[in-house]
């Protein structure tokens, strides 16, 4: 049995989003053809994600150098505690589906927040002579992202900035690679809306088959 994290970053659900209304059709068809794994939805907006601030700077440094835990203000132990747990839970997965829309050439704050609770010396990651290596050699990934206009081609594909900053961390993480799944251009095009969701809906559901 495999497990699934399923993490979405947008405030609205598959009635509004064409990314969730995708994702939605991915893991519809993942539970029928894999009803054993194990699919967790972290839903990013209505998630502890703790910012990594003062707090989290000081209780890591104090841990580093000798203090035990319980030596820790109730915050650093808060948000020490709640990053550790994100990044566990991130590290015993199998694959990854992230479900995104494209904001201001990236995707929504929320995000970038998670991404930074995961980047942890010694579980994603490690440091070595050569450089860091990463740890999660053996994972999947797939990131379903709706963009507005058309940013696969042309001019605006060099503009594109979220899947490629996934694509990015994933590697450094040791991810082998990043599949990507583009609803785009319903905004550009209006008149072909309806018909670049449905796309995009079909695609997600085939993709599930052999993710």
């Amino acid at each position: 049995m495999a497990t699934l994290l399923y993490i979405t970053a947008h405030p609205h659900d598959e009635t509004v989003s064409y990314s969730m209304a995708a994702g939605k059709s991915f893991l519809d068809a993942y539970k029928k053809e894999k009803p054993e794994d194990a699919v967790v939805h972290l839903d990013l907006y209505n998630m502890d994600i703790p910012q990594i601030d003062a707090d989290v700077f000081s209780g890591w440094g104090k841990l580093r150098t000798g203090s035990s835990f319980d030596q820790l203000s109730e915050e650093e132990k808060r948000k020490v505690s709640r990053l550790s747990e994100l990044t566990d839970q991130f590290v015993e997965a199998d694959k990854y589906v992230f479900v995104t829309p494209l904001w201001n050439f990236s995707f929504p704050p929320v995000m970038k927040k998670y991404i930074d609770s995961l980047c942890t010396a010694g579980k994603t990651f490690k440091y070595t002579d050569s450089g860091s290596v990463g740890l999660l050699t053996d994972k999947k990934a797939l990131h379903i992202q709706a963009r507005g206009g058309v940013y696969s081609e042309g001019p605006a594909q060099d503009l594109e900035m979220g899947h490629r900053y996934l694509t990015v961390i994933l590697n450094f993480f040791g991810v082998p690679s990043l599949q990507g799944l583009f609803i785009e251009g319903h905004n550009q095009y209006p008149d072909r809306a309806e018909e670049i969701k449905q796309k995009g809906i079909e695609e997600a559901a085939q993709l599930a088959k052999n993710f």
